[in-house]
């Protein structure tokens, strides 16, 4: 049987166009919006004192919810942000490699990381989401759309739990700037407030960009 070869240079240029035209993979959220954009947007939140916790629970913010097939928010956004990510049949992550923002560490195992809120359940609470409808609580617990869900270190995570930036800061400085971004971007999409400190907070994350 005569059996047509492809020369070895031209396996490796159809290599490289396959290669080029495959969609890169994101290995973080969306990005916020620039120093700028996010400095007019911080102008623009309402300041006021954080409210309390009265009527607070997490199950207010329904969470994590099915995404696609049989997979959750949680494990969309693992998928997302990781290398090499193998999941079963249930799309739980099984294998792969995560870097995470707050503070560089490196994990190969899923078990040892959280899906951050940027702006945390209880923090938005207290700045407005009191007043929000179910439905709106679960968006914003859910959001793929925005920065509002990262990936990161599970104590690390724990440590932030749902102070703002004036009380916790991740321990990577060179992730300040992104931070402040994206805190802000995700409170002027839902219209929270910030309590003064907080503004103060995030105007100065804001120059370290």
């Amino acid at each position: 049987m005569y059996r047509r070869t492809v020369p070895a240079t031209l396996t490796a240029a159809l290599a490289a166009v396959l290669v080029a035209a495959a969609p890169a993979a994101s290995a973080d959220p969306p990005a916020p919006p620039g120093k700028a954009e996010a400095a007019e947007h911080l102008a623009g939140l309402a300041v006021a004192a954080e409210g309390s916790m009265t009527g607070y629970s997490r199950q207010k913010f329904p969470h994590w919810i099915t995404i696609s097939g049989t997979c959750n928010t949680r494990e969309t956004a693992l998928k997302r942000d990781g290398e090499n990510v193998q999941t079963d049949d249930q799309c739980a992550a099984i294998s792969g490699t995560w870097t995470s923002p707050y503070d560089g560490g490196r994990w190969t195992q899923a078990s040892d990381l959280d899906i951050d809120h940027m702006v945390p359940l209880a923090q938005a609470w207290r700045s407005g989401a009191d007043q929000w409808t179910t439905e709106r609580r679960r968006q914003f617990a859910n959001d793929l759309s925005s920065s509002q869900l990262w990936t990161v270190t599970d104590n690390v995570n724990q440590a932030k739990g749902d102070k703002d930036p004036a009380q916790w800061k991740p321990p990577l400085t060179s992730f300040y700037c992104t931070y402040a971004r994206s805190w802000i971007d995700v409170k002027h999409r839902y219209g929270l407030t910030v309590d003064p400190a907080e503004k103060g907070a995030l105007t100065e994350l804001l120059q370290t960009c």
